[in-house]
């Protein structure tokens, strides 16, 4: 991806970018009769017979084009600004929705707050350029060139003068500008690291207390935001030096200009009039240089954002399932096939996994629909692994993963997903009711679908011992529960969709061992019809299951166990 591919997301339709255009052109032109009106009302003073205007008609044309040249700036405000603002809008969504489809890898690879910076500080400088400098150009660019062509109608040769002074303009730009451009992106990066570390702080509150951390995440914190206070201020004062600086080089040439129009009036080769005009034009090109040179300074401080998004927006998404056909309702049957799995650019199984490091080697592993089958092994042997390949948050590199005979690669990812109920280890719950996040898989669920669930699930007494019951809000995360009723809400969760397959991945880890017990007796009749896979290392779970199964270096163990060998 290009710049040229990120303004596509940005240019607003061609009526409405025809209509901006012609409404700047209207503001410019407006502008423009100034200077020109200013040299009638002259002429009509000094020369009045010779004035096809009197001082009166002057004044009243001029007070008409002030109330039009209201109006238009009015609308060129008001419908610029909103057509900019749809393009940050567009460009947000855009973000956002990529982000939906990008594999689960490269999201645990980063850090949150460097996809939440992309999301809000990225884009925001973003949409801010296109609307307050962007289009700008336009109407400053048709001012200058306007300014240009009426002085060079009146004296070619104090035109040509203007002309001859541009490149000094452009040079003291390009020299500044070199100093902006690698600050632009630090500066970008140094704000992305900022929110990053305050969200991944957020999250870690109860441990910094826990350990009494304050002073040194205060210390980190400062460190950080005075890094972004110093290339702050580097920026600051490379786009201040510009702008004065141009200013000055322009004011200069103005008083050249002015002098070289004495002269010309002395000489009788200019009219007053002409020459209160031409120095009109003249000063009126001193803002648009001004502007300009300011709008370098933002051009470079975009880039560093634009490439952060075109980074963001060129990382390869999910396998695309367009045109592939939906998963049928399937009874259960799950076969791995020769699986070989390597993660060659992140770590898995809570960084036990060294980078490129095979995970599972030639893996074999048939389940029967409505069997439950339990996985375990040490950390990093390959169990979480399986559940990413049965959910396609990754495809093996080798071998196939089945349902029913059906290879998961040849069906939509969302058909797929919904006949799988995953409950984690780490329970991810919204900031919002306990019914909100119950139907959170399956939002149009009605209140006796949301109940029947928590009771299937035996979540129903401690739901309604809440507050407000079912329309409790949870805080973030599910602060305000137990482990074990996070657990709860999310086997709710899975039992509300009512999947052919449920995936249980450490769900007992939150359990003291009478809560596990409790939650294994509770679970043997939901499971009854029911392909169940156990990822645990607690050996009371087993005894949910038909077969035990030790993974260890990718592969199954050579011995099967199944209830009888386990002594359950």
């Amino acid at each position: 991806m290009n710049f040229r591919t990120l303004l596509g997301y940005l240019v607003p339709h061609r009526h409405a970018l025809l209509l901006i255009v012609l409404i700047l052109m209207a503001e410019s032109a407006l502008t423009l009769t100034q200077p020109w009106l200013a040299g009638q009302l002259t002429a009509s003073v000094l020369e009045p017979e010779a004035s096809p205007f009197s001082m009166q008609q002057v004044l009243a044309i001029w007070i008409g084009v002030m109330l039009v040249r209201s109006l238009v700036g009015f609308a060129a405000a008001w419908y610029v600004g909103s057509v900019g603002m749809q393009m940050g809008a567009q460009l947000r969504t855009r973000l956002f929705q990529h982000l939906q489809v990008l594999p689960l890898g490269y999201l645990q690879d980063g850090r949150a707050g460097d996809h939440l910076a992309v999301l809000t500080n990225d884009s925001r400088i973003i949409a801010s350029f296109v609307t307050n400098t962007l289009v700008s150009l336009l109407p400053l660019t048709l001012t200058f060139a306007g300014a240009v062509a009426l002085m060079a109608l009146l004296d070619p040769l104090i035109a040509s003068m203007v002309l001859v002074l541009l490149p000094f303009y452009f040079v003291v730009i390009k020299l500044v500008g070199r100093r902006i451009r690698p600050l632009s992106r630090a500066l970008v990066d140094a704000y992305s690291g900022l929110i990053a570390f305050i969200e991944e702080n957020l999250g870690m509150l109860p441990a910094v207390k826990a350990f009494a951390r304050e002073g040194e995440e205060r210390e980190r914190f400062e460190a950080r935001n005075s890094e972004l206070y110093s290339l702050s201020r580097k920026t600051l004062l490379a786009e201040s030096i510009m702008g004065p600086a141009v200013t000055l080089i322009a004011g200069l040439g103005l008083i050249g200009l002015m002098w070289l129009a004495g002269s010309r009036v002395s000489g009788g080769a200019l009219a007053p009039a002409e020459m209160v005009q031409l120095l009109l034009y003249a000063f009126m090109m001193v803002e648009p240089i001004r502007r300009l040179a300011a709008v370098w300074g933002k051009v470079q401080y975009t880039r560093g954002a634009a490439e952060r998004i075109i980074d963001f927006l060129d990382t390869a998404p999910e396998p695309q399932d367009a045109g592939l056909p939906a998963l049928p309702p399937v009874s259960g049957a799950i076969t791995f096939e020769n699986l070989h799995f390597c993660y060659g650019e992140s770590e898995d199984e809570r960084g036990a996994e060294a980078m490129g490091k095979a995970v599972l080697s030639g893996l074999n592993l048939a389940i029967a629909a409505g069997e439950t089958v339990a996985l375990t092994g040490e950390n990093g042997s390959g169990k979480s692994t399986l559940v990413s390949l049965l959910m396609r948050f990754a495809d093996p590199q080798q071998g196939r993963v089945l349902l029913d005979d059906t290879d998961l690669r040849e069906v939509t990812l969302s058909s797929l997903r919904s006949q799988i109920g995953l409950v984690p280890q780490h329970t991810l719950l919204l900031h919002g009711s306990v019914a909100e996040n119950i139907a959170y898989g399956r939002p149009a669920a009605d209140e006796a679908s949301i109940r029947r669930a928590a009771q299937r699930a035996h979540a129903a007494a401690f739901i309604e011992a809440m507050p407000e019951g079912y329309n409790t809000v949870i805080g973030d995360q599910g602060l305000k529960l137990s482990g074990g009723q996070r657990q709860r809400l999310a086997l709710a969760r899975a039992l509300l969709i009512d999947p052919p397959i449920l995936v249980f991945d450490e769900a007992t880890a939150m359990f003291d061992p009478a809560g596990e017990q409790s939650f294994i007796d509770e679970c043997r009749e939901l499971l009854k019809d029911k392909t169940v896979l156990l990822i645990t290392h607690r050996p009371a779970s087993l005894a949910l299951a038909d077969r035990v199964l030790v993974l260890t270096s990718g592969r199954l163990a050579p011995a099967l166990r199944d209830k009888a060998s386990t002594g359950t």
